[in-house]
């Protein structure tokens, strides 16, 4: 098992259900293993950005890009400010049965290879919305790192590669 694994299996909580991966970003050599072991499958993949969706997206993904030396876009979901032009879409339900609108400045261009960095994906309905997001820039999305990959089959297929550090149902019962 990496440290990276080992960092997440080890801060990981379930409260009443929820899942809480808040506690890896307390525990700052968790936190760095975790980011290093998002970014380590994508060096060598010629990633020129990373766009993260609000929230743990930004925090996860701002990390990431700053270890393989690239920029960081912001996904934001409505109600957050952005100045200048924006490129908008709006997901399709996500696992609380809720649409985000998302957004995102149109700072991409047709060069740029872009990597999706999140905490957890479960139905992969804010991931499919970044991938349109970045292509309708022109730029190519490579695919997603993710904390914790909980994504049927088929959405996972159509994400590009997909990279985890734990599938969900390594992480036991969250009735327990």
């Amino acid at each position: 098992m990496t440290s990276a694994r080992t960092a997440l299996l080890a801060n990981f909580r379930w409260h009443g259900g929820h899942a809480d991966v808040w506690r890896v970003f307390a525990d700052g050599d968790a936190l760095a293993s975790v980011v290093t072991g998002l970014a380590d499958p994508w060096r060598g993949s010629a990633v020129s950005r990373v766009v993260g969706i609000e929230s743990r997206g930004f925090l996860l993904g701002a990390a990431v890009a700053v270890s393989l030396g690239v920029g960081f876009v912001a996904v934001r979901k409505d109600g957050g400010l952005f100045p200048d032009a924006t490129v908008t879409t709006e997901a399709e339900e996500d696992y609380r049965g809720l649409r985000h609108r998302l957004r995102m400045q149109a700072v991409l261009t047709p060069a740029d290879r872009v990597l999706l960095v999140d905490d957890w994906a479960e139905r992969g309905s804010q991931a499919r919305a970044a991938r349109y997001l970045v292509e309708s820039t022109g730029a190519t999305f490579l695919g997603i790192s993710l904390l914790v990959d909980q994504l049927p089959a088929p959405v996972r297929s159509s994400l590009g590669r997909v990279t985890a550090l734990v599938s969900a149902d390594e992480l036991g019962d969250p009735g327990a």
